[in-house]
């Protein structure tokens, strides 16, 4: 199985490198890790600080793993924050973060590499977020015996681990020295294949990271001014489909007040939400010439949504028409706005949690778009509770990163 996955990723790394002459994405993936050797070995060549080295997939799983990053920086000074990406949508976002020392890319999974990379980090500690497994990264950070923990982890039946050819993937939760699991759900899953003393139900970091973003407001004046005392629906991250089954209800209720972040901010997709929200402005050109005649304001910049969140009466989740499922939720329950969403999220735990408490609801079409916004717009009971059914919930969840740093404390992992 390891030979047949060294194949995989060597056919992997071939097609990037292939498409990166057309795919801008691959391009970057690729480029990026040309210099991260050199990069590294520079920047760690006077280094006198034990390391961390923390590793997260992409964007999502950086804000899930950024409250324990923060927390391990500010309670345990002594050491240097080191903090990978596997994908370029992680790495171009967050490369001048400073809550780590270095930032950069992982290098492909080999043995080669992750002997060449443990040898220069030589690392006092290994925090994988979420997903990710690379098994010569893992299974050489057991062998050389690094305390190695992956963090707020959630498992399903469909994933690799518990079918008939996941025996590798089994092998790569062995090599774990904990796994701090998101729910009690996958503590069931991964029981069967992982000593039970080396997996803790510590919740999901990311209640902790919404709950600090909503505490830590910006002011956002023009979007205040916008907003006037209208009511607000605010959908983020949408898809083409979203956008499809919203723009006829917003396009015809200019009484209310919309603002719309669509998950991808090219101008090619800017311009086809223009073409669907009729009477619609950007968020650029508002700035400079604010229309407020026009009822609808497109978001053509990132790093806004988390806050836009706090303006809304109604927060629209997108992705829930498109295969991949809904987006996050937690950024808009943590302002106890009640979420309206897509039906694709099973996937997702915290959505399925906070349909289950009645925080949200689902929408199959742009018939019942109309009729529950309408209804949640109009009718104050059934709004007010399903406003602090969505708050509560994420006060329910808070405190993960303390679980972990508590478990890090206990075991004398990491020293003042």
């Amino acid at each position: 199985m390891v030979f047949l996955y060294t194949i995989i990723i060597r056919f992997y790394q071939a097609a990037i490198i292939l498409a990166s002459k057309w795919n801008r994405k691959a391009y970057l993936w690729y480029s990026g890790r040309k210099q991260v050797w050199k990069d590294v070995q520079s920047h760690l060549e006077n280094n006198q600080q034990p390391v961390i080295w923390f590793h997260t997939a992409s964007l999502g799983e950086f804000e899930q793993g950024r409250p324990l990053i923060e927390a391990c920086r500010k309670q345990f000074p002594k050491y240097q924050i080191i903090l990978t990406f596997f994908s370029p949508s992680g790495y171009e976002y967050k490369k001048d973060y400073k809550g780590a020392q270095w930032v950069g890319y992982l290098p492909i999974d080999s043995r080669s590499n992750a002997e060449r990379w443990y040898n220069l980090l030589q690392p006092a500690m290994v925090v994988f977020i979420k997903y990710e497994f690379w098994y010569f990264y893992l299974d050489r950070a057991q062998k050389r015996n690094i305390p190695l923990f992956l963090v707020s982890a959630i498992f399903r039946k469909d994933q690799p681990f518990f079918q008939w050819y996941g025996s590798l993937h089994r092998k790569m939760l062995q090599t774990y020295s904990h796994i701090f699991v998101q729910n009690h759900r996958s503590l069931q899953l991964i029981r069967s294949y992982v000593d039970e003393t080396k997996v803790s139900v510590t919740g999901d970091t990311r209640f902790d990271r919404v709950e600090e973003v909503a505490k830590n407001p910006k002011p956002l004046e023009d979007i205040v001014r916008f907003c006037g005392a209208y009511k607000v629906v605010v959908a983020g991250s949408t898809w083409k489909a979203d956008d499809e089954m919203l723009c006829h209800f917003a396009n015809t209720n200019d009484h209310f007040r919309f603002i719309i972040a669509p998950h991808d901010v090219n101008p090619a997709r800017i311009e086809e939400m223009l073409s669907l929200y009729h009477t619609a402005q950007t968020y650029s050109s508002f700035l400079v010439e604010p229309d407020l005649s026009k009822h609808i304001l497109i978001i053509d910049t990132v790093g806004l949504l988390s806050q836009l969140y706090r303006f809304a009466t109604i927060a629209w989740i997108g992705g829930g028409f498109d295969k991949e499922g809904v987006h996050n939720v937690l950024e808009a329950a943590v302002f106890g706005k009640p979420v309206v969403m897509g039906p694709i999220y099973d996937k997702f735990a915290e959505a399925i949690e906070l349909l289950e408490c009645g925080g949200a609801t689902i929408v199959n079409d742009s018939n019942e778009i109309e009729l529950k916004l309408l209804h949640l717009l109009n009718n104050e009971e059934d709004y007010f509770k399903q406003s602090m059914a969505a708050g509560l919930y994420i006060k329910s969840k808070t405190g993960a990163t303390k679980r972990i740093l508590d478990y890090f404390e206990e075991n004398r992992l990491l020293t003042n």
